[in-house]
């Protein structure tokens, strides 16, 4: 893997040696990909195709702020014992929490510019689903967010992982017994499953059947509520295969909970703006 890709030289002002992760690459162009793919939708359907940027920038605040936050939240009685070290780190951005501060910041700026938020809903699905599979290039090529021990030809190993997939780091941190099996065969370090790159194939797929049917004959909004019952779909699924600390459920995490909200509001917006189209 490659968590770092270079070190900024010294002589560089505040950056200079500074690591440049592949995560935070990768967060930069899931950004700019979201960008250029909302520029070619406004053009398509004859708006600015520089607010583009706008609602990028706006994105950017809520996500990173949101998934800041979330992140805190989640980990509370951490944050209560070392608050400067949580609050500063590199780490710790929750995909979900950045979500929900960047949608509602997206909004404020449709309605500023006085355009329709169910009409650029739609036009912002394809762009987050795609932006959504290069952002966890990031978490993959950075060693984050991997999933269970297995002896599957699709696992991996991520030695300088982000944590690495040691047995005393899946046994202590996320309490899961790894197969002596395994250990056997591998060592101290064992192959998981790579639910980035899982991630990456469903919603890439997502981005390509959005492209494809965007030109819908439903009522505005209908494909953003399809992207969001997709993406929580995805979400949901990819979950039971994570090394999580958080089944707090049962068997299913915090992420998953707030998948099936998010699906049901998704079912529930496709058929509504469906029957709607077709009543008319």
């Amino acid at each position: 893997m490659y968590p770092v890709f270079f070190q900024m030289p010294q002589w560089v002002p505040f950056l200079g040696g500074q690591p440049i992760t592949s995560f935070g690459v990768f967060m930069l162009l899931a950004f700019l990909t979201a960008g250029y793919v909302l520029r070619a939708e406004l053009q398509r359907v004859n708006e600015d195709p520089d607010k583009a940027w706008d609602f990028v920038f706006m994105a950017v605040i809520g996500g990173i702020l949101g998934a800041k936050v979330y992140y805190l939240l989640l980990n509370f009685p951490s944050l209560i014992e070392d608050p400067i070290r949580m609050v500063f780190s590199r780490g710790g951005l929750v995909w979900y929490g950045g979500f929900l501060l960047a949608t509602a910041l997206v909004i404020r700026e449709i309605r500023r510019q006085g355009l329709s938020v169910p009409v650029m809903a739609d036009l912002i699905a394809p762009a987050l689903a795609l932006a959504y599979a290069v952002g966890r290039i990031g978490c993959f090529l950075v060693g984050d967010d991997w999933g269970l021990p297995t002896d599957s030809f699709l696992g991996v190993r991520f030695p300088k992982g982000a944590p690495a997939t040691t047995v005393q780091n899946i046994e202590q941190m996320f309490g899961i017994t790894v197969d002596p099996a395994l250990i056997e065969e591998y060592g101290n370090v064992v192959p998981v499953h790579p639910t980035q790159l899982y991630e990456v194939g469903m919603s890439t797929l997502i981005f390509f059947i959005l492209w494809r049917i965007r030109e819908h004959g439903h009522q505005k909004g209908w494909l953003f509520m399809l992207w969001l019952g997709c993406a929580g779909v995805e979400r949901f699924l990819v979950e039971f295969l994570r090394a999580k600390d958080d089944r707090f459920f049962g068997v299913l995490t915090v992420a998953q909970i707030i998948s099936l909200a998010i699906v049901a509001v998704g079912v529930w917006g496709v058929l509504k703006t469906r029957a709607a189209s077709e009543s008319t």
